[in-house]
């Protein structure tokens, strides 16, 4: 059962990191990406955008497929996929050949945080799933970690383009251990369920067709606010910290690269421990949403000196960008809420629903900051990127604020589960 458990949840969670690597890197080689396609703001933001138009699109069918066919097979095909796409990306001469990788690296990993929430359902007791969940977060942001600025270091004594195909075959070869190894449950390896080895009756199957579930979960009233707080929190923090925020300290607060790089692997980093920290704290209390709106208020404080770009010392600038990860960890904790008001056999379809806003927040964003600091821009340029102005960056990044106080409101209407499966009545 150990090994099993354990060798099937690490191979799912690498494949969660390469995820989170793709999703943030484009911070730490928007300036590379400009001057290899010759981008302006909004064609870059469309560029990094791909990946959450896909990934937006995915999370239902991955939901569903991680529902009924199986967490090894999803996985294994995602990862090869991924793989591939990044090969295309790391090799592409023009940026619409770009765009189909990314596209197709947001089709692979698109599979992976749903199919590593819906192990973690299976191989772990209910008791633990927020703890775990957060363990899975903070091993995943390893990957966004690793986008920063390590990959910075590794951009300046090869290139771009080495670096991906490199990770593309890494993914390939991932994708073959997967299939080997993974077990989606128990039951495939003739093992009983983590509730039948506790002495209780294991979860009901799901009965029926799969529509029919994914409309019992669709249609429960109780599903939705935690939609909220992904759209505005995760949507801002990946818009921000997977292409803007690097720019923006630039420019704004004229610092090199790697200084800049180094604030967001510091927001990513801070962003993992507080995943694993909130879910062991709410777990502890009993309690999901006061965990949550403590978590996303704080987040929504940190972006005020940012909007208003309120010139720091490099120490505080620091400090306030792990408060910031810290408090937007608390929107992690509405998968654990939206699987507790859902029945257990439709947990990879409950959380699928919410997780969508995390993604459509972020597609939107990026190339929606980009195209509003475009109508502002001066012209001036740097080595062959643009050059954006204080005003333009406050603009741009004020919609990422209205965001972030959307996903505050729709935390406060989360429904308050302590910590269990509950009963809701559909209306």
């Amino acid at each position: 059962m150990r090994r099993l458990r354990w060798t099937s949840y690490t191979l799912a969670a690498v494949c969660y990191m390469l995820a989170y690597f793709h999703r943030m890197a484009p911070a730490a080689i928007a300036t590379d990406l400009q001057q290899s396609f010759s981008a302006s703001g909004a064609a870059l933001g469309a560029l990094a955008a791909a990946y959450f138009y896909t990934y937006t699109v995915m999370q239902i069918p991955v939901g569903v497929m991680a529902d009924t066919l199986g967490i090894r097979k999803i996985v294994a095909i995602g990862a090869a996929l991924a793989g591939v796409g990044s090969i295309i990306f790391g090799m592409a001469d023009t940026l619409m050949v770009a765009t189909v990788g990314r596209i197709l690296v947001g089709l692979g990993v698109s599979s992976m945080f749903i199919s590593l929430m819906k192990l973690n359902s299976v191989w772990f007791h209910d008791r633990h799933f927020g703890t775990v969940g957060g363990m899975s977060l903070m091993i995943g942001n390893m990957g966004s970690v690793l986008a920063a600025t390590p990959l910075v270091w590794a951009v300046t004594h090869t290139s771009w383009r080495n670096v991906f195909v490199a990770v593309g075959i890494f993914s390939i070869i991932l994708a073959m251990l997967v299939w080997l190894l993974v077990r989606s449950n128990p039951g495939e390896a003739g093992l009983p369920s983590m509730r039948e080895m506790d002495g209780e009756q294991a979860h009901p199957p799901h009965h029926g067709h799969w529509y029919d579930g994914l409309l019992k979960v669709v249609k429960n009233r109780a599903s939705w606010p935690g939609f909220w707080p992904n759209l505005g929190v995760g949507g801002s923090l990946f818009a921000f910290a997977g292409l803007w925020g690097v720019p923006y300290l630039r420019d704004v607060y004229d610092m090199q690269r790697n200084v800049a790089a180094n604030h967001t692997m510091l927001l990513l980093f801070s962003f993992a421990v507080g995943a694993l920290l909130i879910g062991m704290l709410s777990d502890r209390l009993g309690k999901r949403v006061p965990v949550i709106v403590g978590g996303i208020a704080l987040y929504v404080a940190c972006w005020l000196p940012i909007v208003f770009a309120w010139h720091m010392p490099e120490s505080l600038s620091y400090l306030l960008f792990v408060l910031m990860g810290l408090g937007a960890s608390g929107f992690t904790l509405t998968w654990a809420s939206v699987k507790e008001v859902n029945p257990p056999a439709l947990s990879g379809m409950a959380t699928s629903v919410v997780n969508t806003g995390t993604f459509l927040g972020a597609a939107v964003l990026q190339p929606l900051v980009g195209w509003a600091m475009d109508q502002g821009w001066d012209g001036r340029t740097l080595a062959g990127a643009r050059v954006y102005s204080e005003q333009n960056y406050q603009t741009g990044l004020g919609i990422m604020f209205g965001f972030a106080i959307i996903g505050l409101f729709g935390a406060m209407t989360i429904r308050e589960t302590n910590c269990r499966y509950i009963v809701v009545p559909q209306k």
